[in-house]
């Protein structure tokens, strides 16, 4: 479902009010409106199936069936999304204020970016975008009920399993380990608008770290003979090492890197002015993958083949 925006006699005005209030974000910490906006904007979008989950012969989408390469298809085109939000992520300092509680919101307690976190996921769940089973929030915790009808999305995953959520995980390492590498110490005050691209980071890294449960379905249906065994007697070990494939992994690491390379490159007229000159540093994003994208991606896989048979 997508919503279609038509100009109307008072749009010029609207835009104009629309700007001052992302401008407005810029100066007061405690305005989030700008993101919420944002967000409206773009719902949905994330309440939309991505159209690779399932990606298969014609007629199968609504019969849940799913292939291994129709979901290397998605991981690869969501590759681009994380490596653009981290460049756009790149332009602003670590702007601290933003993760402590360095201010006293009214009737939370958290800081600044989990209270926009907080809303903005209120508004996503309201637009149904918790509906779609790859999606995962970060604060899952009485979110409010979809105001869309139900979508039909196809029943791919065991359900049993299907509710992973590493996200805690996921954020503790993108704060403490990514963003210390990834951008420059300081305060610009831009708390709204490093935020936004906060969030946009985390549920692009989210959502294909979880991808992993459809990884792990996929597998288990192509060979249930070696994977029932396994989970039966929950060697999670074994499971691991049945679903690594360094070849793959490598593949996947210097093809980031070189995204990570072309996408950063610092573009003008003059193709003496730019040599050498990225806006974000090609191997902090292969490490990102070796080091954790990988390794979590894996981690949910084996959590949901210990549930597939339940």
């Amino acid at each position: 479902m997508f919503f279609f925006f038509f100009p109307c006699p008072h749009q010029q005005q609207t835009n104009k009010q629309t700007s001052k209030i992302s401008n407005m974000a810029s100066y007061f910490p405690l305005f989030p409106i700008a993101s919420l906006y944002s967000s409206f904007i773009n719902l949905s979008i994330y309440a939309s199936p991505d159209a690779n989950m399932a990606k298969t012969e014609p007629g199968s989408f609504s019969e849940g069936i799913i292939t291994l390469e129709s979901v290397r298809e998605s991981l690869i085109r969501q590759e681009d999304t994380i490596v653009f939000n981290l460049i756009e992520r790149a332009r602003y300092p670590r702007n601290s204020p933003l993760y402590n509680q360095s201010y006293s919101i009214p009737g939370f307690s958290g800081s600044l970016f989990q209270y926009i976190v907080s809303q903005s996921e209120n508004l996503y769940a309201r637009a149904g975008r918790y509906e779609n089973p790859e999606e995962n929030p970060f604060f899952p915790d009485n979110l409010p009920g979809s105001l869309l009808p139900p979508y039909n999305y196809p029943k791919i995953l065991h359900p049993p399993a299907a509710s992973i959520n590493i996200n805690s995980n996921i954020s503790d390492k993108y704060f403490n380990q990514l963003l210390p590498v990834l951008v420059s110490d300081g305060d610009d005050g831009n708390y709204a608008s490093t935020a936004t691209i906060d969030l946009l980071c985390l549920q692009a890294l989210s959502r294909r770290i979880h991808y992993g449960k459809f990884v792990a379905e996929v597998k288990y249906r192509e060979a249930p003979h070696q994977y029932e065994p396994l989970i039966r007697a929950k060697n999670s070990d074994a499971l691991m090492k049945l679903l690594t494939f360094e070849k793959v992994e490598e593949e996947v690491k210097k093809r980031v890197e070189k995204k990570a390379m072309i996408f950063g490159q610092e573009v003008t007229l003059s193709s003496n002015d730019t040599k050498g000159k990225r806006k974000i540093d090609p191997s902090v994003l292969s490490k990102l993958y070796a080091d954790w994208v990988i390794p979590l991606t894996k981690v949910v896989e084996v959590e949901y083949l210990l549930h597939r048979l339940d």
